[in-house]
C-alpha cells in the first residue's frame, strides 16, 4: 500500500471512499492486515476522513464468535475486527458508517490500549419496523397504519414478513409509542398477530384481528419486533483499557455495545440514540444499550444518552456455572445454563470463586471463597465454544456441592468497578440500569426520563438468567427521576428495584445484597412505588425528594413507598416525601425483625 510505519494514517490510504458506495469492508481489511504487521508497536493514530461509509456483508470478515447474552448463531459477518492489537487510536472525525445486511459492526478482540472516536454506527436497513397508526376504527375492528421505513416487506397468508438485505423477519410482537417518543402507559410488550393484513397502497396497510385495535388511536407508533440477537453493534472481548468517545450506535439488531472479559473500559459521550429530535425512527436497538458480562477493573460510563432501546441502559454482571457432577474433594464439573450466555472463558487459574445455593440465593461452606487451580473445558478441545468446564479448586470443596443440589458457582475475579454518571436514559423498554458485582458502583449526576420500567435495580438470579451477583458497596445518589414504572416488567416493584431472585426466601438465612445508599436523588412520580428491597443488609435512604404530578394514572400493584421483603440495617432519614409523616401504609415490611427498619425526620 505504500504506507509507511509512523503515528498516523489515513482510512484512506486502503481504499476508503468516503461518499460513496463502494464497501468499505474491503478497506476495513486492508487496514487490519496494515496494523497486525507493523513491526512497531508504539502508538499509532487512524484518521478516517469525515464522510459516510458503507459496509457490505460480502469481501469482508467472517468470524464465529460466542457473544454473551446473544443468539449463538455463527458465523458473523463483521465489518471491522481489531484482533490481537494495542495502542491504537481510530479517529472518525464525525464520519457516519453505514452498515448493510446482518452484520456486527464493529468487533475488537485480544486488545490493549485501544481507542474509538467520533464515529457512528446505523444500518441501511434496519431489521426492527414501526406503524404509525392513520386510523383506528374499533366498531370494525381495524387499524389503517403506515409502515416505516417504506418498502422491503411482503405479506404471506396475513403474517408480514419483513425482508432484509439477505435475511427475512416476521415480527410477532411490538413496543407501542406515543407520538412524543415515550412509550405508551401501561402498555408492555404487546402482541402482533393480526388475523387480516392487506395493503391498501404501498406501505399502508388494513390490519385486522389485532388486540391493540381497541387500544390504540391515531398517530400512536408501534415498533415491531421479534426477540432475536444475532449481534451487538460493537463487541469488545478479552480486551484491556478500551475507550471510547463520542461513538454512537443508532441501531443494532442486538444490543448497543456488549463487553465481555475485558478490564478497564471507558464510555465517555457514548450514545445509543437517534438521530436527533425530527429522526423518523422511534426506535434504537433490539436489546440492552450497554452490557458488560464477566468484565474486571474499571468500567466508566459517563456523559451519555441511551433512549428508544428495547431494554435497559447499561446491565453488568457475571454469568454462574451451575455444578453438574463432583468428581473428588477439590474437583467439579459445571456448565453454563441459559441459552444466550455459553461458549467463552469463564475463568483461569488464580481466580477466586465462592458457590451460591440457587433456591435460597445464600453463600455455602464455612470459608466462602475458593481458588481455581486449573480449568479446562469438557465438551470442547478448549473454552472456545464450550459449555461444559472441569475444575480443579486450591481448598477442599465443601461436601453439599455434590451436584445434587442446584448450586451456582461465581467468578469473584472476574467482577468490576462501576461508575455510571452524568447520562440521560429516557424513553426505553423495560429497566433502566442495572447492577450486579460485589464491587463499588457509583450511579450519580444522571437522568432517568420516563423509564418504562424500573429506573434501577440490584438484581443476581441463579435461576433464570444466571447473572451474578451480589452487590456490597453501592452508592445512588444526586439522581433525578421522572415518571418511571408507567409499566410492569419482570424485577419492576419500585422505581429502584433491589429484586435478587430468591425462590426460596423464608428458608434463606443469609441476607444477599448490602452496603447501598441512596441519597440525594429527586423522583418526580405519579404513582406510590418508590423503592422496594429484597434480602438486604445495610440500606441507607437519606436526604431525597419525592414530588408528585398527575402526568398518569396511579396504577402499579404496589401501594407503598417502601416495600421490603427480609432486610436488616434499614434507614429512612431525612427525605422530602410529600407527606407530614410516613404512615403505616407508606412501608410495607414483610419477614424482617420490628427494629429492621429506622425512620426518623421525614417529612
Amino acid at each position: 500500500m505504500g504506507c509507511k510505519v509512523n503515528k498516523h494514517v489515513s482510512f484512506k490510504d486502503f481504499g476508503a471512499k468516503p461518499g460513496e458506495r463502494t464497501n468499505a469492508s474491503v478497506a476495513a481489511a486492508r487496514l487490519t492486515h496494515f496494523l497486525k504487521n507493523r513491526k512497531d508497536t508504539t502508538h499509532i493514530t487512524i484518521t478516517i476522513p469525515k464522510g459516510t461509509y458503507h459496509f457490505y456483508d460480502y469481501q469482508g470478515a467472517e468470524r464465529e464468535y460466542y457473544i454473551s447474552n446473544h443468539d449463538q448463531d455463527n458465523p458473523k459477518k463483521v465489518g471491522i475486527e481489531l484482533k490481537d492489537l494495542k495502542n491504537i487510536t481510530l479517529n472518525g472525525q464525525g464520519s457516519e458508517f453505514i452498515f448493510h445486511g446482518r452484520m456486527l459492526p464493529l468487533a475488537i478482540i485480544n486488545c490493549q490500549n485501544i481507542s474509538l472516536k467520533n464515529l457512528s454506527i446505523d444500518f441501511s436497513l434496519p431489521a426492527l419496523r414501526q406503524l404509525k397508526i392513520l386510523k383506528a376504527d374499533r366498531a370494525g375492528d381495524e387499524v389503517i397504519a403506515e409502515l416505516y421505513p417504506k418498502g422491503n416487506y411482503r405479506i404471506d397468508k396475513n403474517k408480514l414478513v419483513f425482508i432484509g438485505e439477505g435475511y427475512e423477519i416476521s415480527p410477532f410482537l411490538a413496543m407501542a409509542f406515543q407520538k412524543d417518543k415515550r412509550l405508551t402507559y401501561q402498555r408492555r410488550d404487546v402482541s402482533f398477530e393480526p388475523t387480516s393484513i392487506k395493503e391498501i397502497e404501498p406501505g399502508v396497510l388494513s390490519i385486522k384481528g389485532w388486540d391493540q385495535v381497541k387500544y390504540t388511536s391515531a398517530e400512536e407508533r408501534y415498533v415491531l419486533r421479534s426477540y432475536y440477537r444475532p449481534a451487538p453493534g460493537i463487541f469488545l472481548a478479552e480486551s484491556k483499557d478500551l475507550v471510547l468517545e463520542n461513538v454512537k450506535v443508532h441501531y443494532a439488531e442486538g444490543m448497543g455495545l456488549l463487553a465481555q472479559l475485558c478490564e478497564n473500559i471507558t464510555l465517555d459521550g457514548f450514545e445509543v440514540s437517534l438521530k436527533g429530535k425530527d429522526d423518523p425512527r422511534y426506535f434504537t436497538t433490539q436489546a440492552d444499550a450497554t452490557h458488560f458480562s464477566s468484565c474486571k477493573g474499571t468500567i466508566i460510563s459517563k456523559n451519555g444518552l441511551y433512549e428508544g432501546m428495547a431494554d435497559d441502559a447499561i446491565n453488568v454482571h457475571g454469568t454462574y456455572l451451575l455444578i453438574s457432577r463432583r468428581v473428588d474433594r477439590h474437583t467439579l464439573q459445571a456448565r453454563y445454563m441459559h441459552p444466550q450466555a455459553w461458549g467463552f472463558k469463564w475463568g483461569e487459574a488464580g481466580d477466586s470463586v465462592q458457590f451460591v445455593e440457587s433456591k435460597k440465593m445464600e453463600l455455602v461452606g464455612e470459608e466462602y471463597t475458593n481458588t481455581i487451580k486449573s480449568i479446562k473445558a469438557v465438551d470442547k478441545p478448549d473454552d472456545f465454544g464450550a459449555r461444559l468446564f472441569e475444575i480443579v479448586f486450591e481448598k477442599p470443596l465443601p461436601e453439599q456441592l455434590s451436584g445434587s443440589a442446584s448450586i451456582g458457582i461465581e467468578n469473584l475475579t472476574w467482577t468490576p468497578e462501576v461508575y455510571f454518571k452524568n447520562n440521560t436514559v429516557r424513553n426505553n423498554r423495560a429497566r433502566g440500569a442495572l447492577f450486579s458485582t460485589p464491587r463499588k458502583v457509583v450511579c450519580s449526576d444522571n437522568v432517568f426520563d420516563h423509564t418504562h420500567g424500573t429506573a434501577i435495580l440490584l438484581c443476581g438470579d441463579c435461576n433464570g438468567w444466571f447473572e451474578t451477583g451480589a452487590c456490597r458497596d453501592v452508592e445512588i445518589s444526586n439522581n433525578t427521576f421522572i415518571n418511571a414504572l408507567t409499566a410492569n416488567y419482570q424485577f419492576t416493584n419500585a422505581v429502584i428495584s433491589i429484586y435478587p431472585e430468591i425462590p426460596d426466601l423464608k428458608a434463606q438465612t443469609k441476607f444477599f445484597h448490602s452496603g447501598i445508599v441512596i441519597k440525594n436523588n429527586r423522583f418526580e412520580m405519579f404513582d406510590r412505588p418508590l423503592l422496594y428491597a429484597k434480602s438486604t443488609d445495610g440500606l441507607r435512604f437519606v436526604n431525597n425528594t419525592v414530588v408528585y404530578n398527575k402526568d398518569f394514572e396511579p396504577f402499579h400493584w404496589n401501594k407503598h413507598l417502601f416495600f421490603f421483603e427480609k432486610v436488616n440495617n434499614v434507614l429512612i432519614e431525612n427525605n422530602q416525601l410529600g407527606s407530614p409523616s410516613i404512615l403505616s401504609k407508606d412501608i410495607r415490611t414483610e419477614q424482617s425483625a420490628r427494629e429492621a427498619v429506622v425512620v426518623r425526620n421525614n417529612r
